[in-house]
């Protein structure tokens, strides 16, 4: 019988500008997930490795059953965990994330919760699609027409937030469910990544690159090249057929504490 598997690896660098890695990121067989922190006196490290460690909950190994009810959940938990945390450490109030995540129910479906610009894009039969929205004012003022894409990517506003987990506990994510394809790559990633390269660097390293694990190194280094301005992680992740059903290697961590001195590439 044949099946589908997911082959993924993940990385995450400090960049060349930043003190220290702010980003957190998962990555097994079942759950894909980015968060990048930000605010509350430098705390945006405890925000997305205390955001990243409640969603991880929902890969416990069984199989889920709604995705999008799993997933949704999932992040509502870490949204209550920012604001216990909150509770108990008044330093912590003004703390918050992006997250971004995927679930996959091992055959043909993926659920996708985002909040914040931390992306998701999909590349398929050649073509590159960005699957999430950025949560900030320069997309607003592009969707509503009073901005070009370009000027908003020029912006010095361009990462205004309008959305994030707080720890005021509430999550409000974008909700979706896609068919995953054999031969579909997803890319999700920082905004550390996409700040520095366009949609055409990002799809040519993504269709010249078979080895998930050799994607990621190269969309850091890239990233670096072009001033590393913030933290950069990412996870490549493809569909592919196993006909012997194997099984991929969880790849977990917090690159908040263990990756904040370079590239921790992992593939499964």
């Amino acid at each position: 019988m044949t099946h589908n598997r997911i082959r993924f690896a993940a990385g995450s660098d400090i960049g060349r500008s930043r003190t220290k890695n702010e980003d957190s990121v998962y990555a097994s067989e079942h759950l894909l997930a980015i968060a990048d922190g930000m605010g509350g006196h430098g705390h945006g490290d405890v925000a997305s490795a205390a955001a990243i460690e409640a969603l991880s909950a929902v890969d416990d190994g069984t199989p889920p059953g709604d995705l999008i009810t799993t997933l949704e959940g999932g992040v509502r938990e870490a949204a209550r965990r920012l604001s216990e945390l909150a509770e108990h450490d008044p330093t912590l109030e003004r703390m918050g994330t992006t997250i971004t995540a995927m679930l996959w129910d091992g055959e043909s479906r993926f659920a996708v919760a985002h909040v914040g610009d931390s992306r998701a894009y999909m590349l398929r039969d050649g073509g590159l699609y960005q699957i999430t929205r950025d949560h900030t004012l320069v997309q607003s003022l592009v969707d509503d027409g009073h901005m070009s894409p370009d000027q908003a990517a020029k912006h010095p506003n361009r990462s205004l937030l309008l959305r994030a987990l707080e720890t005021s506990g509430l999550a409000d994510p974008d909700l979706s469910l896609r068919d995953a394809h054999p031969g579909d790559r997803y890319l999700l990633c920082s905004d550390g990544l996409t700040a520095v390269l366009e949609p055409e660097t990002l799809h040519q390293v993504l269709t010249a690159v078979d080895e998930p694990a050799e994607a990621v190194r190269r969309l850091i280094e890239l990233a670096n090249e072009g001033g590393g301005p913030d933290n950069i992680t990412c996870i490549v992740a493809d569909i592919a057929f196993d006909t012997a059903h194997e099984t991929a290697h969880e790849t977990a961590f917090d690159a908040a504490h263990d990756n904040q001195n370079g590239d921790d590439s992992q593939p499964s």
